[in-house]
């Protein structure tokens, strides 16, 4: 198959990550078992995810002039994600995320967005003609709600493909022009606030789906970690399972979810096996420590499939 052009358009975090027993209660001061930095942000880690799962993937985004700007960039290019459309804000932090991981896996984040809330509808404007020759474009909303939908428009211009991931979601998103995408795959957590509804089981995740193709989306894929994955596209719903793994830390699970969805897609324009594939690289992500760290390549993804047949 061949590597299909995908742009990513959102945010570049270092992560700080704290291993913990458990997660803190509202004002308890606990004991970190462990901590690392790692290169984050909901868009560089998709880039990367994308990028290990055989795209050609186009960064584009804002860094600060701090001492983790050129982390951030070196490491997207150790992962051949191109970084030519990543500028410099002068005067700024470069976002930063303190993530909490407790022993089942399970995480809690703070972000400061330093330099990708700087990331504005003119810098698409100058990329426009990148982003209309993709054959994907992926978004999420740790970046400006402005340049969203800016980047949407550019990319249904040229009928390019738009996944959404609603990541970090806010009630007032829905506020916004942001859902007339092919695309859009929250966790349960984010179809919930997207939905008012509970997400506990299969049946709950249907019933939202409904709710948020009323939205706008033409696809719905909302992902719910050990229970499976759900995708709707309006006509009918179809149920992936879950794979059988051992969690250890699914910070990036939704990224690499997405990022694998967008290059089998981009191949295959199938949106269920594109489903299957990236539920299996989501999985994999969850066995690893750390976001970028823990993207899996497509001969991993491939081995894990043909195990599970």
């Amino acid at each position: 198959m061949r590597s299909p052009k995908i742009a990513v358009i959102g945010s570049l975090n270092m992560d700080s990550v704290f291993q913990c027993n458990q997660l803190p209660l509202p004002g308890q001061t606990i004991l970190s078992t462990g901590t690392a930095h790692i290169p984050g942000g909901k868009g560089a880690n998709q880039a990367v995810a994308a990028a290990k799962a055989g795209g050609d993937v186009f960064m584009i985004g804002r860094v600060g002039d701090d001492v983790f700007a050129n982390q951030l960039t070196v490491n997207l290019d150790a992962h051949n994600v191109n970084t030519s459309n990543v500028f410099r804000t002068a005067g700024c932090d470069s976002g930063f995320a303190a993530v909490m991981v407790d022993q089942r896996g399970q995480n809690s984040i703070v972000v400061s967005a330093g330099a990708n809330a700087y990331l504005s509808p003119n810098d698409l404007d100058t990329t426009q003609v990148l982003i209309q020759d993709c054959d994907i474009v992926l978004l999420q909303l740790e970046i400006p709600i402005a340049t969203v939908e800016r980047a949407i428009k550019i990319a249904k211009q040229s009928n390019v493909p738009i996944l959404l991931d609603p990541a970090p979601v806010t009630i007032d998103a829905i506020q916004h022009d942001i859902f007339d995408v092919d695309f859009i795959c929250p966790n349960e957590t984010e179809a919930e606030i997207l939905t008012d509804l509970p997400v506990k089981n299969i049946q709950d995740a249907e019933k939202a789906a409904v709710k948020l193709l009323k939205l706008g989306p033409k696809t719905v894929i909302i992902t719910m970690s050990d229970k499976g994955t759900l995708v709707h596209d309006g006509q009918r719903s179809h149920f992936i399972p879950p794979n059988q793994v051992k969690a250890i830390d699914s910070t990036a699970a939704g990224d690499a979810f997405a990022g694998a969805f967008a290059v089998k897609f981009s191949n295959t324009k199938c949106v269920y096996r594109s489903a299957r594939y990236a539920s299996i690289a989501g999985s994999l992500s969850a066995t690893r420590n750390g976001a970028q760290t823990s993207m899996p390549t497509n001969e991993e993804i491939l081995s894990f499939y043909g195990h599970q047949k």
